[in-house]
């Protein structure tokens, strides 16, 4: 009897201590402020998916996945994938919970929220697996939705990238996906496009840019620049660049003020505390106002 006391106990205390690591999460967003311009690039590879973004305020997390053994399992490469390491145990379940605890938004006060899905195996059979879970009941009501040509926004937009099955989602009449664009490839959707299925459109900073930051920004590419941030603006997209340099010092934080300056919606980084650092600090900026 006293055995089976103490190991109730033990479970009680454990259990006790998961719900309170569980609610706590939810708990600490409430001083957060959700910072806009904040993209957590391969979020999934920090020490807390999803909730260290949250912490920091990020408003779009970016998660790879592959179509494995019927199950959507997130990492970078097959290397990393482990069977507990789902989209729904990393993504969907917190996301749930937390718009559930903030009456329909991610964070208390209400803030667009992106989660932008990178396909790293075949397009089509990944995409019918990811629909199943995004219609799932318990999951169906974060998403914003398109149906027959209108577009519906909800506490959390579902974007796919990487291998992106276009064909299918133009043809859907009703779908909780939205698809990203690509800047500087005429073959894609990009800026411009309908944004009732490309609300963002993404491109390479390496490919299309030469500047890194240092010494003066090149007065062609920023026309070049401020055209590509434009029209999309025009079509109401969302602009986002990937490969920007993100080692801490004078050059990112440069090339970040000439994004933040210029328009672009989503800055990129694996550094989470530096960003949010620096829109932090840019925000009491007589040049932000």
């Amino acid at each position: 009897m006293r055995t089976s006391r103490r190991l109730t106990a033990v479970l009680a205390a454990f259990l006790g201590v998961a719900l309170l690591g569980a609610t706590t999460s939810v708990a600490a967003s409430g001083g957060v402020r959700p910072l806009a311009n904040a993209h957590a690039h391969n979020d999934y590879e920090h020490a807390r998916p999803l909730l260290d973004a949250l912490d920091q305020g990020f408003t779009s997390v970016e998660a790879d996945i592959y179509a494995v053994g019927g199950q959507l399992l997130v990492g970078h490469d097959p290397a990393d994938l482990r069977p507990e390491r789902t989209l729904e145990a990393l993504y969907l379940e917190p996301l749930r919970r937390r718009v559930l605890a903030h009456h329909g938004h991610v964070y208390p006060r209400p803030a667009a929220f992106q989660l932008l899905i990178d396909v790293k195996s075949e397009a089509e059979s990944t995409y019918a697996a990811l629909e199943k879970r995004l219609r799932d009941p318990r999951y169906s009501f974060l998403f914003s939705s398109y149906s027959s040509g209108r577009v519906r926004e909800r506490a959390v937009t579902a974007v796919l990238s990487g291998n992106r099955p276009k064909d299918t989602l133009l043809a859907q009449r009703y779908r909780l996906a939205f698809y990203d664009g690509r800047v500087g490839d005429d073959g894609d959707l990009g800026p411009g496009a309908d944004r009732r299925i490309a609300p963002l459109v993404s491109g390479s900073w390496e490919t299309l840019f030469t500047w890194r930051g240092e010494g003066a920004f090149p007065a062609t590419e920023q026309a070049k620049l401020a055209e590509i941030v434009r029209s999309a603006h025009a079509a109401g997209q969302r602009v986002r660049f990937w490969a920007t340099p993100d080692r801490p010092g004078p050059a990112r934080s440069a090339l970040w003020r000439e994004l933040v300056k210029t328009g672009v919606d989503y800055l990129n980084t694996d550094d989470l505390a530096g960003l949010a650092a620096f829109l932090k600090g840019r925000e009491g900026s007589p040049n932000d106002r």
